[in-house]
């Protein structure tokens, strides 16, 4: 375990359990450690029952995407120890990119559960822009993860929409992580993913022309 987790455990107190499934999208690209403790971080603040995975296909226009097969690869192994963990290939079994929108639908009908679509506080101006935006604000929880020592509740605050509907959202402060995917790619430093992961990239010889 990470000490990000240690910390996790000691600043919050479980308070039974909020969503019966959250969801966390992303590329993935590799899933380094800050993945992993989200998982940890959300079920010590509200618990769950599932929380999944959801890698975005290949058929999503973002630059160094690697191949969805790899990225699965990966996440099986950052997962293998998480229990209530699980992958959707939703995304990736589409022929075209759909949005957050239809996916959470689709799981939302798979589980019969209330869903929590975990998003970082730099994406919050962004939803307007999203497929169905209004209609995923107004129907889905969503779990503010604040970075880069942004202020969720502001950005809520001052946009007419998510204002609107500010119920729905449920912050994590104290979580600003820097570990990212895009820092593992340019330095292919081994203490931004697990050991399984770094050694999967190594045999597979991914990421060196980053």
């Amino acid at each position: 375990m990470s000490l990000i987790y240690n910390f996790i455990m000691i600043k919050y107190s479980r308070k039974g359990s909020g969503f019966m499934v959250v969801v966390f999208g992303g590329a993935f690209n590799p899933p380094t450690i800050a993945h992993k403790d989200m998982y940890y971080l959300v079920e010590a603040k509200f618990g769950f029952d599932y929380f999944i995975y959801l890698p975005v296909s290949n058929k999503y226009r973002k630059s160094n995407l690697i191949n969805d097969s790899y990225r699965i690869a990966m996440l099986e192994l950052l997962i293998k120890d998480l229990p209530k963990a699980r992958i959707s290939l939703l995304e990736v079994g589409d022929q075209q990119y759909l949005g957050t929108y239809e996916s959470l639908l689709r799981i939302k009908e798979e589980y019969q559960q209330e869903i929590a679509f975990v998003i970082g506080s730099d994406n919050l101006l962004l939803m307007k822009k999203w497929i169905k935006a209004e209609s995923l604000i107004r129907e889905f929880k969503f779990i503010v993860v604040n970075r880069n020592n942004q202020d969720a509740l502001e950005i809520i605050a001052n946009n007419s929409l998510l204002k609107e509907f500010k119920h729905n959202f449920k912050i994590l402060p104290g979580f600003n992580q820097y570990i990212s995917s895009t820092a593992f790619r340019e330095t292919l430093d081994d203490s931004l993913v697990t050991k399984e992961v770094f050694q999967y990239i190594m045999k597979k010889d991914l990421y060196r022309g980053n």
